[in-house]
């Protein structure tokens, strides 16, 4: 890194996104938002992702530590029926949202908001991946819940866990269903006048 490369940050505390964007090369500090989710509302799941992605980045943007950083906030929730689900509220709660996914295909909505805070330019756009879910039985629903891992993840699922059997296939972005799209990411990087490739490490 030179010393005009600025910093990256990501406003968000889950450790799936952090994976990827290390993964890609990308080493980004963590400073989480403590956006309240349930505050926030919008006329549909997509535009919710979007909102609530750009609240976390705008809350960590105006921190003073975020100062002259590249902020990051992402969001996902999962379309299904026209509602939009994100973390199940508890296990009686993850198990209906199984039963009722099962067989059937839900849209995995993601909202990428980047805020350059040495220009206050932001960047912003939701990636939407569908997602085929297979057919667990109640067995493996109750097993799957008891793990305690869906009360944690938007949808109740993530395809980089213990549910990842349970997902036929999924059309889109891969990145985007555990929680961050690297090529939306880049492209927003790029309006903000940063090509990804000076940010890594």
């Amino acid at each position: 890194m030179t010393a005009h490369t600025p910093r990256l940050v990501l406003g968000s505390a889950s450790p799936a996104r952090l994976n990827l964007l290390r993964q890609a090369g990308l080493a980004p500090h963590v400073i989480v938002s403590g956006v309240d989710e349930d505050a926030l509302t919008a006329d549909s799941p997509a535009a919710l992702a979007l909102v609530l992605a750009e609240a976390k980045a705008a809350a960590v943007a105006a921190r003073p530590e975020a100062a002259g950083s590249l902020v990051i906030g992402c969001d996902s929730v999962l379309e299904l029926d026209g509602e939009a689900l994100g973390k199940p509220a508890d296990a009686e709660e993850a198990t209906a949202r199984w039963k009722a996914m099962r067989g059937r295909a839900g849209v995995l909505r993601t909202g990428h908001c980047v805020i350059d805070t040495a220009t206050g330019r932001q960047a912003s756009r939701t990636a939407s991946t569908t997602v085929h879910f297979g057919e667990p039985t109640d067995e493996e629903i109750a097993a799957y819940v008891a793990s305690g891992e869906p009360l944690h993840v938007a949808g109740a699922f993530t395809l980089d866990g213990r549910s990842a059997p349970f997902i036929e296939r999924i059309e889109g972005d891969h990145g985007n269903v555990i929680g961050l799209s690297l090529p939306l990411l880049r492209r927003l990087l790029a309006e903000l006048g940063h090509p990804i490739t000076t940010l890594w490490t």
